[in-house]
């Protein structure tokens, strides 16, 4: 498997992740649970992405924000 996420990105998507997770906590009282469980997936999938270094949708597609120097093999 191989990186396809540059630090940028990672860095964006872990904060986009952060800040989902922070707002379906504090706000699942206000929201419906639907818009709670959309964020709670969106959390998951920026944290998980954003720690592993790489994204299936980019992998399908064939997109990478990372450096050639700096993909695993």
């Amino acid at each position: 498997m191989r990186g396809c996420v540059g630090v940028t990105d990672r860095i964006l998507r872990a904060l986009i992740g952060l800040v989902a997770l922070g707002a379906a906590l504090t706000q699942q009282a206000q929201l419906p649970l639907g818009w709670v469980i959309v964020l709670y997936v969106v959390a998951a999938i920026g944290i998980i992405t954003g720690i592993a270094g790489w994204c299936p949708l980019y992998a399908v597609v064939g997109i990478g924000t990372c450096p050639a120097a700096q993909r695993r093999a």
